[in-house]
């Protein structure tokens, strides 16, 4: 399978590798802004560098293209792709705009459109899965998602809950179900910008949870990204999402924990996670099949950061 990347940045280059390495797939081109970057990147993975979009999409005629460009400014690209029919893999956000968002997904109509939401990949969040869905947890009753990291400062104001939370958001629906409705407090106390953010939710299982995350913090510090749900048999919590699951049955003391061993260090690798997820994007697209997380995901994502920032606006509690 002919593969394109569009986009020659950090992330980008494990789209690259992927498709590079991969027996299945050829990288045929890769797409930049800054023909120095993008011819680097290409001869560092054997493929065809293009600062000219049309140009390669005539020319390779690839039969996949993914999208990885910086957090603001997917939208046109992602258009003209889309209007191209050819399969889609674009990076989260989908867009900051739900109208834009509504666009994309019209003009895609059935074609396959996946966005990649990695996270539901990792070995941690696989097994938490499991454990969820066999009952092990009994009715659950609240969840809660904790975020840290440095500034990824952006032009909107809120760049920190559309491009980052989106996971949190993907996230606990993933694995609790639908959220019914958001009460948001936000602060833009330290550069301007909505950098911190702790959320209320409902969920339609009549549950509760909770998000909290910033950019006013470290990647440093262990357990930056927590994922925490309680049920009325059992607790379970993700460990900065590879790292390590732990479950514990209620009334017992002892916890059973899962952690990479000796010869799976690649399931402590977050980006492996996106090896995975490519794995079952293209096991979908040989068959036909409608993506593994299809981009109406990084959609629903957006609607439920715009009802936090509604409520943050409005002082309201926000249906979703």
């Amino acid at each position: 399978m002919k593969v394109a990347v569009v986009g020659a940045g950090g992330w980008g280059e494990h789209h690259a590798r992927i498709f590079s390495r991969r027996p299945d797939t050829e990288l045929v081109a890769i797409f930049g802004r800054t023909p120095e970057r993008t011819r680097a990147r290409a001869e560092r993975y054997g493929a065809t560098p293009y600062t000219d979009l049309d140009a390669m999409l005539e020319t390779e005629q690839p039969e996949l293209v993914t999208v990885c460009l910086p957090n603001e400014e997917h939208y046109e690209i992602t258009l003209k792709l889309v209007r191209t029919g050819v399969p889609l893999l674009v990076e989260k956000p989908l867009v900051f705009d739900l109208a834009e968002a509504d666009t994309l997904l019209a003009e895609a109509g059935e074609r396959f459109f996946a966005i990649n939401f990695n996270h539901r990949y990792a070995e941690p969040v696989e097994r938490a899965k499991a454990l969820i869905d066999a009952g092990e947890l009994g009715e659950i009753v609240f969840a809660t998602w904790r975020f840290g990291g440095e500034a990824n400062r952006g032009n909107s104001p809120h760049a920190n809950l559309i491009e980052t939370q989106c996971h949190g958001f993907d996230m606990l629906e993933h694995l609790i179900g639908p959220i019914t409705a958001i009460s948001a407090h936000m602060t833009d106390k330290t550069y301007g910008a909505f950098s911190t953010i702790a959320l209320a939710l409902d969920f339609e299982n009549r549950a509760v949870g909770t998000m909290l995350g910033t950019y006013d913090s470290s990647y440093a510090y262990q357990d930056t990204q927590r994922i925490e749900i309680n049920g009325t048999a059992g607790r379970l919590v993700i460990h900065d999402t590879v790292r390590a699951l732990s479950f514990s049955k209620a009334g017992d003391p002892v916890e059973q924990r899962w952690h990479s061993t000796y010869f799976d260090d690649e399931a402590r690798n977050f980006a492996g996670t996106f090896d995975r997820h490519v794995e079952a994007i293209l096991t979908a697209l040989k068959a036909n099949a409608e993506p593994p997380v299809h981009a109406r995901a990084g959609r629903r994502a957006l609607q439920l950061a715009h009802a936090a920032i509604e409520s943050h606006a409005t002082g309201r509690r926000v249906a979703t």
